[in-house]
């Protein structure tokens, strides 16, 4: 399971209590340092910022946006195979692929219609002068940053979609960041903030933490999938 992209419903037939008892009994398959570190980490996850990129292809630039997503606690990225596979370099990602959440769409459209639908605003990351700085971009909403290709950046499509435009400051000769150094800087800024600002509901609901606590034993179990079955079976449910 080095990505969950099919299987993102696979607990949405049991009601909590039944989710409840299947993590109470594949929790005891797992040490009590990862648990503890479950318990931990899960309380700093979030959905309320989202990272949405369109057509990175560079290997080492797509596994350190996981990364940064990752280490910031932000759960889910969503990912436009418009013309390039995503796909991340083991050795930079460091296993952050099992602990985020990916949403692929063949289009950008696909993908901010499905985010809109969601409710997020769509904020694309631009160099243009009268863009908001992203320290003052308005977090109230939940937001999705979107960033571009490596070599020409956002498709214009990309840019007509997107409902607000952030710049990061810069004061060199270099006129814009990598792509991954742009979205760990976008990342670190918002989040930070996000977490700062009173009135900002930003954590996963209770139900939806046990959910992702469920996801993550299954990548640390050997033989997770199956394991679940036997337990799902012993359980009756």
């Amino acid at each position: 399971m080095p990505e969950r992209t099919t299987d993102k419903g696979l607990f949405d037939q049991y009601t909590y209590e039944q989710k409840l008892r299947l993590y109470e009994a594949l929790a005891e398959l797992i040490s009590d340092n990862k648990r503890g570190l479950f318990d931990r980490l899960v309380q700093h996850r979030t959905r309320h910022i989202t990272v949405l990129l369109e057509d990175i292809y560079q290997p080492h630039n797509a596994s350190a946006v996981l990364r940064s997503c990752d280490c910031f606690g932000v759960q889910d990225v969503h990912i436009v195979e418009n013309h390039n596979r995503f796909n991340p370099a083991g050795d930079v990602a460091v296993g952050s692929s099992k602990w985020v959440d990916f949403y692929k769409y063949g289009t950008i459209k696909e993908a901010c219609d499905t985010l809109h639908a969601k409710g997020y605003r769509i904020v694309a990351t631009l160099p243009h002068e009268n863009d908001t700085m992203i320290g003052d971009l308005d977090l109230s909403q939940p937001t999705a940053l979107l960033f571009g290709t490596e070599l020409t950046g956002l498709t214009q499509e990309a840019i007509d979609l997107a409902d607000a435009y952030v710049k990061i400051p810069m004061y060199g000769f270099t006129e814009s960041f990598n792509i991954s150094v742009c979205a760990a800087l976008s990342l670190f800024s918002t989040t930070e903030r996000m977490r700062k600002e009173t009135g900002i509901n930003w954590q996963l609901s209770t139900e939806q933490q046990l959910e992702l606590k469920l996801y993550w034993s299954l990548q640390v179990i050997r033989d997770g999938e199956n394991v679940l079955k036997n337990v799902i079976e012993k359980l009756n449910l």
